[in-house]
């Protein structure tokens, strides 16, 4: 090819620049939403202590929270207390948040699963 028969890769008016700008900005935009979507979606849990009375009892648990609890050790805490006093346990402290490989890994060594309904 002759150079004065090459393509001009930029020869678009200034006003399509703007266009293709805001195409960018709304594709990058799209991409952001999904990602924070399957984040939000992904599963979260914390492990826990918990105890019973009379005859003192302790448990290692795992309990799995809802989205909006699984951004802090208090949130986790206030969801999970009344989860498990449904079964008869009084919370102690929540250990560790973490994901679903995780709680793969952890569930062996749980006594009890508390899953949310």
């Amino acid at each position: 090819m002759r150079p004065d028969t090459l393509p001009i890769l930029n020869n678009r008016p200034p006003g399509a620049k703007l266009s293709d700008m805001k195409q960018m900005l709304i594709i990058s935009a799209l991409i952001l939403g999904v990602t924070l979507a399957a984040q939000a979606s992904a599963q979260c849990f914390a492990d826990y202590k918990a105890k019973q009375d009379n005859p003192l009892r302790l448990q290692y648990g795992i309990v799995e929270l809802p989205a909006d609890a699984c951004g802090s050790y208090q949130a986790a805490t206030e969801y999970a207390r009344p989860v498990i006093a449904q079964s008869g346990w009084t919370l102690l402290q929540i250990e560790s948040l973490f994901d679903e490989p995780e709680f793969q890994r952890r569930s062996a060594n749980a006594s009890a699963i508390h899953r949310r309904q």
